[in-house]
C-alpha cells in the first residue's frame, strides 16, 4: 500500500502565501506602478477629487522616492521611504534615470514632509519662471492662453474630507453650480493643458524664480487652489523638486469616485474609465 503524501500545516500554507503575495505586491508597486488616490483639487478639471491612477514609475528611472512609505498610526507602524532604499538617496541622482518633460503631470515627494503630490511640471532646471496676472511667463516670455468658456461642477461635499469646492461665482449654495473660468494653456513646446481661474489673490503674481539645476518647477491646474512650487518650502509650499524626488508620471485615470470612498462604486464617475492624462 502507497504511503500518504504528508501534507504541511494548513495555516502555516495559508501564511506563507499571503506573506510572498504581499512581496510580489510590493516589488511591482517598487519598481513598476504605484497606485494613487486623488485627494484635493488642486488639479481640476485635469484630474478630479476621487480620480483613482497609477503613476508610471520607469517613465523617470528610480531613486529612493521609488520604495512605498507605510503609514498606519494607529498601530505605531511609520516607514519612510529612505528606511527602505536609503542606499539610492544622495547626489540627486537616479538609476535609469528618465527626463522628465514639460507639461508631464508627476507624483513626487514633498522635499520637506516627504508627502506624495501631484502637479504639472512647467519649469525646467536654469529656466527663470514668473507669474504675472495670472499667466506663466517662462524666461521672460508669456506662455499663449485662449479662454474655453467655463468650468462646471456641483457644489456638494467631496472626498473623504467632505470639501466643497470654491467658485468664481462668489458663495454658492449645496447642490448649487459652481463656476470656474476656463483657458487652454499651450507651454514652450506645443503641449496644451486647462487650467481654472478661481480669483485675483497673491499667487497670480510672484517674483522671479530660478529654477536651480536638477531640480523642477510645479504647479496645479487648478491655479488659485493649489500649493506648488510659487510658494517657498519656507513659507510651507513645494518650492523647487530635486530630480530624485520625483517618483513618476501620472498618464491614465482607472476609474473615478465622486464619494467618500473609491470603494462605494456607486458613486463611480462613468466617463472616467481609463481617461487619459493630458
Amino acid at each position: 500500500m502507497a504511503k500518504a503524501e504528508k501534507k504541511g500545516n494548513p495555516f502555516v500554507e495559508t501564511i506563507k502565501t499571503i506573506v510572498y503575495a504581499l512581496l510580489i505586491a510590493g516589488v511591482f508597486r517598487t519598481l513598476f506602478f504605484q497606485p494613487f488616490w486623488i485627494p484635493s483639487g488642486s488639479m481640476k478639471e485635469t484630474l478630479l477629487i476621487g480620480d483613482f491612477l497609477f503613476v508610471n514609475k520607469m517613465a523617470y528611472g528610480y531613486s529612493y522616492a521609488s520604495c512605498p512609505s507605510v503609514q498606519i498610526p494607529s498601530v505605531g507602524i511609520d516607514i519612510d521611504a529612505a528606511d527602505l532604499c536609503g542606499f539610492l538617496d544622495g547626489d540627486n541622482t537616479r538609476i535609469w534615470g528618465g527626463t522628465p518633460e514639460r507639461g508631464d503631470v508627476v507624483v513626487f515627494r514633498h522635499p520637506v514632509s516627504g508627502r506624495d503630490f501631484i502637479k504639472r511640471l512647467v519649469g525646467l532646471p536654469g529656466e527663470r519662471i514668473q507669474i504675472s496676472n495670472g499667466v506663466l511667463r517662462i524666461d521672460g516670455t508669456p506662455v499663449t492662453l485662449t479662454d474655453d468658456g467655463n468650468f462646471e461642477e456641483i457644489v456638494e461635499p467631496q472626498g473623504p474630507g467632505r470639501v466643497r469646492p470654491r467658485c468664481e461665482n462668489g458663495p454658492v449654495g449645496l447642490r448649487g453650480v459652481c463656476l470656474k473660468s476656463r483657458q487652454i494653456e499651450t507651454l514652450p513646446g506645443g503641449r496644451s493643458h486647462k487650467i481654472i481661474n478661481i480669483t485675483n489673490q497673491s499667487s497670480d503674481n510672484t517674483g522671479v524664480y530660478t529654477v536651480p539645476e536638477g531640480h523642477y518647477f510645479f504647479m496645479g491646474d487648478n491655479r488659485d487652489n493649489s500649493s506648488d512650487s510659487r510658494i517657498p518650502q519656507t513659507a510651507g509650499g513645494v518650492g523647487f523638486v530635486p530630480y530624485e524626488n520625483l517618483v513618476g508620471r501620472a498618464d491614465r485615470i482607472l476609474f473615478s469616485s465622486a464619494g467618500a470612498s473609491m470603494l462605494f462604486f456607486w458613486t463611480w464617475r462613468g466617463d472616467r474609465f481609463f481617461k487619459g492624462i493630458e
